[in-house]
This record gives C-alpha cells, structure tokens and sequence, in this order.
C-alpha cells in the first residue's frame, strides 16, 4: 500500500526480520518488480540505496517499476501539478539507475504517478507534464506509463488513509470518468487500489472503458481488520465473487502481493519469528490461486509491494514464497508471472516476450 496510514503501515525492524533470511529459490528466474515506492519522510527513508539492498538478496530482478506513494510532491507552484515532482523524483532516480553504476538492475523502468482524475477534462495538462517530465519527446514515450487514483474507502473512516478522501461512488462519477476518458488517448494505462467489496466498482469502470489497460493492486484489497476481523470466510466470498466477474474484463490485469499489509490482517508481526517463504505460501496461496484461475497466469503479474510490506516479511522470503506457488506451472507461465505480463502491461523496453501477445486487449 502506497500510504503511510497507521492501518497499513508496519514497523519494519531488521533485527527481526533478519531471523528468518533464507537463500533465494530458483535464482536464474528472471523478475521484474512492478510495484514498489520510495520516499523519505520524517522517520522512515527508503530511497534506492534501501530498494537495492533488498533486490541484492540473490534474486534475478532485471528492473522494477516505481508506483505513486506521494513523494516528494512539489510546494511550489499550482496544487494540481504538485505531483509531477513525484514523477520528476522517480525519473531521476531511473536516470542514475540507468547509468549502470549501481549495476544491472534497471531501478523505475516505468513509473506511475498520480492525477486528480475528478477534474475531468483540466486533468489532460497534468497527464502531459508526467509524460514530459518523464521523458515523452517525440516518437519517444519515455518512462511515465500511467495514473494511480487511490479510491480506497469503507463505512469505518479508520480504515481509510486520510490523505486520500474518495467517496465511495467514486470510479462511477461523472466527474471521474471524464478525466479517466483521457488516459487511453495519451497511451495511459491505470493502477487500481481498492477494498474488496468495492471491486464492482471497477468491473463497472473497466466495462466501460473497454480500451484503457487497468491493473488491480494487491490482489484486490483482501480485509481482516477492522470489521472485517474474524470475518475471514465473508470476506472471501464477497472478494472472490468480484474477481470472477471482474475477470470477465479483458483489459484487466492484477498484481499478486500486497498481503504483507496491516490491512489484510494476517498477524506475521506478531510473531517472534519473522515468516518463511513456506508459511508464506501457505496463507497466500487460496488468494493467489483464486485469482490465478480467474484471470491466468498471463494477466498476472507478481509484485513486492515494498517497502510497505516489509514489516511482515523480508524481500527474499517474499519472492520465494511466489516461487513456491508458482512451482507448478510450467516455464512460460511462470515467466509470465514473474516479468513477461508486467512487462507488457507497463511496456518496458527489451521485453522479449511482448511477441507472444500477452496483454491486456486493451493494448493489443
């Protein structure tokens, strides 16, 4: 999760996490990260030497892609542009990562940034200066490749990050679908971040906008907390039966992690023993198995989601535990997890897999 909400956010201790550091399963297998952050507020700073660190740990991640965490915002100027020096920030830190001198990882390939999508028709000038500031010129696109509009909401404002104040009808206003109208044309594609029980939503956004590329986050929001506390087997059905119907979505990929959140309620911290990639496994696989046979393996794309969940477990553990529910598939679905479907989504540069035709349709 993209926020820094007391919901969300675990303490990351490296003293803890370092009882439980294995090896890295299977390490010629190819990655790409597609979903991370940096930033560096007051007490807690994780910029590219911290994200390189973790990749460092023994497995094969070939570049990563940079999602909006509101860092490093602009204070001068208009409001509505303050988030064009996010992109400014990750575009920077793609140049020094492309300068080969912190090795060959390719750190903010792409980059995904935020816009106020509800201005409608005044959000064309702020999608063209994320693409301008990352780079766009000419026949050239540069890195900037889409928006993340954080539409998170639920009943109990406890659970909702109050930086973001979306109501909950939000992906079906009007006013929201205006300014969303303008990502396709721009080649844009759109990160959703949302609660389980709000996934119609998006199935109806996705419906209607049947040629904008849309990727679900985090596995769709799973909830145990709050409300939702010992709710486990209410939530699944409710979640699982918006993941079928959104499947149905062809221009709709999803993100399997983010379920190292405080938010999905699985209690890793409270242990005296960080997890291992098996325990790991274990819990996740009904979820990420569920979206496995709804959506295939070539609209899924695995992702670390750090560094908010590493308060529940470390960089290593997590891809493991991927590696082991992903053991098996077969070579070409597992490549489809693991790098091929994200590079196609967010159109990296030097994807050899892009002639397979996995992607959304949205793109093709």
């Amino acid at each position: 999760m993209s926020n820094d909400g007391k919901r969300s956010h675990i303490p990351i201790r490296p003293d803890w996490l370092a009882t439980c550091q294995e090896e890295a399963l299977q390490p010629d297998q190819k990655i790409i990260d597609p979903h991370h952050h940096l930033f560096d507020r007051p007490g807690w700073r994780y910029l590219l030497d911290d994200l390189l660190l973790d990749i460092s740990q023994g497995h094969k991640v070939q570049s990563t892609v940079y999602v909006q965490g509101r860092a490093m915002m602009r204070v001068d100027g208009p409001e509505v542009m303050g988030p064009i020096g996010e992109t400014e920030f990750a575009n920077g830190v793609a140049a020094m990562s492309a300068s080969g001198r912190y090795g060959d990882v390719r750190v903010c390939a792409g980059i995904v940034g935020f816009a106020d999508l509800l201005r409608g028709d005044a959000v064309r000038p702020v999608l063209e200066a994320h693409l301008a500031a990352a780079g766009a010129f000419g026949e050239s696109p540069g890195r900037f490749r889409g928006i993340r509009h954080i539409a998170v909401w639920d009943p109990d404002p406890a659970m909702v990050n109050p930086a973001y104040q979306p109501t909950e009808n939000m992906l079906d206003s009007d006013a929201f679908r205006l300014g969303f109208s303008h990502l396709a044309p721009l080649g844009l594609s759109f990160d959703a971040w949302l609660l389980f029980h709000q996934i119609p939503y998006l199935t109806r956004l996705a419906f209607a906008f049947p040629h904008t590329p849309i990727v679900l986050d985090h596995c769709g929001g799973i909830a145990g907390i709050g409300a939702y506390a010992g709710k486990q087997d209410e939530v699944f059905s409710v979640w699982s039966k918006g993941i079928s119907d959104l499947a149905k979505c062809p221009n709709v990929m999803v993100k399997l992690g983010g379920l190292g959140l405080g938010l999905s309620g699985f209690g890793f911290e409270h242990q005296p023993v960080a997890p291992s990639s098996t325990q790991l496994a274990s819990t996740w696989r009904p979820y990420i198995e569920t979206v496995l046979d709804a959506f295939g393996t070539d609209r899924c794309m695995f992702e670390s989601n750090f560094p908010m969940d590493k308060g529940s477990y470390s960089y290593s553990n997590g891809w493991n535990a991927m590696k082991r529910i992903a053991e098996k598939f077969s070579q070409t679905e597992k490549d489809d997890l693991f790098w091929r479907s994200a590079a196609c989504f967010y159109r990296l540069p030097g994807d050899a897999g892009m002639d397979r035709g996995h992607n959304v349709k949205a793109q093709t």
